[in-house]
């Protein structure tokens, strides 16, 4: 006999699917622009920074990586943990909604960095804004348990230092990653 899941369970299996299918969207939308189409990332900012909610899906197998990621400031101004809002203006430190395009690897004030192109009016702005991916002392495990939140970017994709090798890596020049908040 089939066990019922907790209908918050379900709620997020349907968010998640959500995601998926606005990026799976944006993907197809966006055709010859994303030139790496083998993966893509998704970032479910619905969830608190708490969990893991930066999704890279390998398209072919289905096999889905998933990293803590922090919001930006301005997104979470009573540092609750909790993406309230979205911005696209310069100055915000908010993070922006959309698809992104990933650009050229640099080195930067916060070391190895991927940058991103903005390709949404919601997040075209990105560029300028100068959102990239990058590693942050104030994303890990250990400060999701300690704190029950992570620390918060200007609005850039920060991951842990130890997942930014893989993030970097998986998702090249040409990826796509959706953001948004289902």
């Amino acid at each position: 006999m089939p066990v019922a899941m907790a209908p918050a369970r379900v709620a997020r299996i349907e968010g998640f699917d959500g995601l998926q299918q606005r990026a799976l969207a944006a993907r197809a939308r966006l055709g010859s622009r994303i030139t790496a189409g083998d993966r893509i990332g998704m970032v479910d900012f619905a969830l608190p920074s708490r969990q893991p909610r930066f999704h890279i899906l390998d398209i072919a197998s289905g096999a889905r990586q998933t990293v803590l990621v922090a919001h930006g400031k301005g997104s979470d101004p009573d540092h609750s943990g909790w993406l309230e809002r979205f911005s696209n203006e310069p100055g915000s430190e908010a993070s922006s909604a959309g698809a992104y395009l990933t650009g050229d690897l640099y080195e930067g004030k916060h070391g190895r960095s991927r940058r991103l192109i903005g390709l949404d009016p919601s997040n075209c702005n990105a560029e300028a804004r100068a959102l990239v991916i990058h590693g942050a002392w104030y994303v890990s495990s250990q400060m999701a348990q300690d704190k029950g939140k992570l620390g918060r970017s200007q609005g850039c994709l920060a991951v842990a230092g130890n997942d930014l090798a893989s993030v970097l890596d998986r998702l090249g020049p040409g990826s796509l990653i959706y953001v948004d908040k289902i």
